[in-house]
């Protein structure tokens, strides 16, 4: 087709495919930044919202008396450890004391020294209760501890199951919202791709077909780039059923369009040659001979081989000779390349030229 095109016409049509890209590029962006913004449409989800939450606060509120609980009662653990050892420090000093002056009296056997000795004992024993004093306010410090704990623990325990069904009902409510929003991109692309299918179908070559084909690559890049990630999954049930679905559909139009065209074909080829040639675009011949095929039924032919003038599988006519000078020529050109005749001068058939092209697509 470029071969049959002007230079000037070449670089226009570039250019306007250069439009086409152009366009399609800020209306992908418009419709990124739109299907981005749809989660927006539905309200975050909280697990605060499923929970009960009366019960929620008390068991909260347990919760944190039973850890400040345990903290008072750790720091009351720390003081009464610190007493506990001081008194085991005086005891025992008192008791190295005891026993040291007991080995003196022993060795001295002086019987003044026994009312010493039940005053000695009477402190030694004093200072073991306070011991055990001390001890006892360990212990029930280190109990009070461990009621804390437990009593958190069992709180928490009782929290999380609470927050567990919550977490449930939650991710249950988001997947409810991730398929509705799904359904809002789908009832956006969808209808995009509708319009691109009847543009493609209707207007592709029209005066503003720069445009057509924008929007027909902006509907494609929406639906099967901008969609497909946020399809449900449902262990890949959803995105196989849509792709048997979508493959479904292309091939049925494939085929029906398969048919149409064979269907053209076979009865363009049972028309007499001149209303065929008539009918075939100069362009469109022009481009399948570039491609070595005939403009007739599109079947390959051997156009350097100078003996063939005519198709061998439609016997349209591919060659003939300028009434003028008598040059071989193609049938379709609509000058004589050796003397510049025209054709319809010579009274050779040739496609009629159209008085003003609109621009159209490739």
């Amino acid at each position: 087709m470029g071969k049959s095109l002007r230079l000037s016409e070449k670089w226009f049509r570039r250019g306007l495919w250069l439009v086409a890209l152009v366009f399609a590029g800020f209306l992908i962006g418009l419709g990124g930044t739109i299907v981005g913004d749809l989660p927006k449409v539905e309200a975050p989800l909280r697990v605060e919202d499923f929970l009960d939450q009366p019960a929620a606060q008390a068991l909260r509120s347990q919760v944190r008396d039973a850890r400040q609980a345990e903290q008072t009662a750790q720091t009351a653990l720390e003081q009464a450890q610190l007493q506990r050892s001081k008194a085991r420090s005086e005891s025992q000093g008192e008791r190295e004391t005891f026993n040291n002056w007991l080995a003196t009296r022993n060795a001295t056997q002086r019987a003044e020294h026994d009312p010493e000795v039940l005053a000695r004992t009477q402190a030694l024993d004093t200072l073991q209760q306070a011991e055990r004093t001390t001890q006892q306010a360990v212990e029930a410090q280190q109990q009070a501890a461990l009621d804390a704990r437990q009593a958190a623990a069992a709180a928490q325990a009782r929290l999380g199951k609470l927050e567990a069904a919550g977490y449930e009902k939650r991710n249950a409510e988001r997947r409810r919202v991730e398929l509705r929003v799904f359904l809002y991109r789908l009832a956006l692309t969808l209808p995009l791709l509708a319009i691109a299918g009847w543009l493609f179908v209707k207007k592709r070559k029209g005066t503003y077909w720069p445009f057509v084909w924008g929007f027909i690559f902006f509907a494609l890049f929406a639906f099967f780039v901008e969609l497909v990630p946020y399809l449900p999954s449902y262990g890949g049930y959803v995105r196989y059923v849509v792709g048997i679905g979508v493959t479904a559909l292309v091939g049925r139009y494939a085929i029906l369009a398969l048919n149409r065209y064979l269907e053209r074909q076979k009865q363009a080829e049972s028309l007499p040659d001149p209303q065929r040639r008539k009918e075939l675009g100069y362009d469109v011949a022009l481009a399948r001979l570039a491609k070595s095929v005939c403009p007739g039924c599109e079947r390959p032919v051997d156009l350097k081989n100078d003996k063939i003038d005519f198709c061998p599988h439609c016997g349209i006519g591919l060659f003939d000779h300028c009434g003028h000078c008598s040059t071989r020529k193609s049938a379709f050109a609509r000058f004589c390349h050796a003397c510049g005749t025209g054709a319809q001068a010579t009274g050779q058939p040739a496609a009629p030229v159209p008085a003003a092209e609109p621009v159209t697509s490739a």
